[in-house]
């Protein structure tokens, strides 16, 4: 898969897509829609084109997260269409991600989320529709905060089920059935 050539506004349409469709769409996360109805999300479209500048872009969007008032910035989309295509480039970037968080001490304030358009859970086959959970349109580093996922989780008591959930419910729909709901319009 090569980089994207896409320009931003047909990157960020497609993100905001697939986040409309397949995350608030499906419920693939029951926290997401709070988040994008209230405006809270910030979406960085990276120029990165190798490792060194996703971390750059990274830390940068870290940093600008941890400070940023909640109310405001609750959750980044880190969007990487120049950088990171292969899969396996991009897990190992994940590795550099982690050691980022712990050296920027935002360990147990910041997480990081995975997507990207060739994700495969570890044991799964690369065409297993379970994959399509963190399949998204680019690699995308998703920054979350704690305190925000930990109040998320105690009003959505089977928090601990959402994984099983969503595997089966990409289970019923199978691919053609992800196609066709992904190729329709978004309801915004």
């Amino acid at each position: 898969m090569p980089p994207s050539t896409d320009s931003p506004a047909t990157i960020l349409a497609a993100t905001r897509h697939w986040l409309t469709r397949a995350v608030i769409g499906l419920n693939l996360c029951p926290f997401a829609k709070a988040v994008h109805v209230k405006n809270q999300i910030h979406y960085a479209i990276s120029e990165a084109t190798d490792l060194e500048g996703v971390l750059m872009d990274l830390e940068a969007e870290l940093q600008a997260l941890a400070q940023a008032d909640p109310a405001e910035v609750d959750t980044t989309l880190l969007i990487l269409p120049h950088a990171l295509a292969d899969f396996i480039e991009y897990n190992d970037c994940l590795f550099f991600a982690e050691r980022m968080l712990r050296q920027l001490r935002l360990e147990g304030e910041l997480q990081i989320a995975s997507f990207h358009p060739q994700y495969q859970f570890e044991g799964s086959e690369a065409d297993d529709i379970e994959n399509y959970t963190n399949r998204a349109p680019y690699p995308i580093l998703h920054l979350l905060r704690e305190a925000s996922i930990e109040r998320a989780v105690e009003a959505f008591p089977d928090a601990a089920d959402i994984y099983e959930r969503n595997q089966e419910t990409l289970r019923r729909l199978g691919l053609a059935g992800w196609e066709k709901w992904m190729n329709e319009p978004a309801d915004e």
